[in-house]
């Protein structure tokens, strides 16, 4: 990503991936990560944590979800509170929180480079839980990103006009 000299960033465009489902899938989804997790690395301290709109949802909370999303979906994680993985710790930095999403990435990237055929279930580690199909958790993966990098960059630019991605 480059910096305009107004910390503007210019827009990264859609990947060029390969010509198969899978890489066409993970491709954006990897994409999607990288711009989200820039979204909320570097944000200043206490406005990546602060609420800029009045459902609570703050910058370092929207990275917090998408860490137990990967987790609970390609690692087979438990997750109890979904409201509550919305909130960072108070004593977490941002560099730990980018650290434990980039973590959970490299890990559910072990899980699916394992995988081959889309319509298989996804192996979870997880018992007595039917998997979804590779195909849905990829997809799925797209969508919940997507959705949660669009408000990153509304609260981003909120906190100090960056923009871009």
């Amino acid at each position: 990503m480059s910096t305009t000299p107004r910390g503007r960033r210019r827009d990264t465009p859609p990947p060029r991936t390969g010509s198969s489902e899978t890489e066409v899938l993970r491709g954006f989804l990897d994409y999607l990560r990288t711009s989200v997790a820039a979204k909320v690395e570097g944000a200043p301290e206490p406005q990546v944590r602060e609420a800029a709109v009045p459902s609570g949802t703050n910058l370092l909370g929207l990275l917090n979800h998408l860490t137990s999303v990967e987790r609970a979906t390609f690692l087979g994680d438990r997750v109890t509170d979904w409201q509550g993985t919305f909130r960072a710790a108070p004593t977490d930095t941002v560099a730990e929180v980018v650290g434990r999403y980039r973590e959970a990435v490299e890990q559910a990237d072990h899980v699916l480079d394992g995988c081959t055929d889309l319509a298989a279930p996804l192996p979870r580690p997880r018992p007595n839980a039917t998997a979804p199909s590779v195909r849905w958790a990829l997809t799925h993966l797209i969508e919940e990103t997507g959705r949660h990098a669009g408000h990153a960059d509304i609260l981003r630019e909120l906190i100090d006009g960056a923009t871009g991605r």
